[in-house]
Parts: structure tokens; C-alpha cells; sequence
């Protein structure tokens, strides 16, 4: 008989409910959800990645990308511009409301990875982390 609650992917899913939970919590403000906040992240980390590069970085399709970029540029968080090697491409560039975010997120975001691992010692975190990048590949 299988256990359910005691399979991987339940326990992830189940871990994932809890730290969006947890983030929108902390996010609701800001009106961002944990896929457009980690987008943010990613051209706070380099500015004017292609969309191509975004999507490989993150591992979300190319159309769910493209949805996640048109909501942040609505909001006026990011902006488009032609790539200028490849005319089929844009880049996304932070506006300067969206790079001013930086400093006010991070520490909400160390706050919300704070709440979550807090049943876990440091050493298991890492230990975490480190299973969870060898699961990603």
C-alpha cells in the first residue's frame, strides 16, 4: 500500500502550498505573485535578458513567461525592448520603479524563507537545498 502523505511528491506539493502561503501573506501589498517576484529577481540578479533567457533561467515555458512579462510591464515594473542581435526577441529591462522594488523586497522575501524553513536547523537547510538542485536536473 502506498503511503500518499509520505510520497515526495505529495510532501513538495504540500511544502510549495505552504510557502506561497506564506508569501502571499507577507506579498499580498504588493499585489506579486512567488512566479513574478522570482522574475523580478532574476533581472535584479541581470538586466536585459532576452525573454528566451528568463524562461531557461526559470524553468517556466516561453508563453507562461510571456504572460508573467506583460503583467509586470502593465504594472510598470518591466519593459520591453527590441534585442538588438535578434529581430524575433526582445530583452526585458526593470523600469526604475521596478528596480527601486529591490531594496524594499529582499528583506521581505529573506523574511518569508526565514518563516519557512524555521522547523529545520541551518545544516538541514543546506542539506535541502542541495537535494532539491540535484531533483531540479
Amino acid at each position: 500500500m502506498i503511503e500518499i502523505e509520505k510520497s515526495v511528491g505529495f510532501l513538495l506539493a504540500k511544502a510549495y502550498q505552504r510557502a506561497c502561503a506564506i508569501f502571499k501573506d507577507r506579498f499580498d501589498a504588493y499585489d506579486l505573485t512567488p512566479q513574478q517576484f522570482g522574475l523580478l529577481g532574476f533581472l535584479w540578479q541581470r538586466d536585459g535578458q532576452s525573454q528566451a533567457e528568463l524562461s531557461h533561467r526559470s524553468q517556466i515555458d516561453r508563453t507562461t513567461m510571456g504572460g508573467l512579462v506583460d503583467r509586470l510591464e502593465k504594472e510598470g515594473l518591466v519593459r520591453r525592448a527590441p534585442h538588438p542581435e535578434d529581430r524575433r526577441a526582445y530583452q526585458i529591462f526593470l523600469t526604475d520603479k521596478g528596480k527601486r522594488l529591490e531594496k524594499e523586497l529582499t528583506p521581505v522575501a529573506a523574511e518569508v524563507i526565514k518563516e519557512f524553513v524555521s522547523p529545520i536547523t541551518a545544516e538541514e537547510h543546506a542539506k535541502l537545498i542541495e537535494i532539491l538542485e540535484k531533483l531540479r536536473h
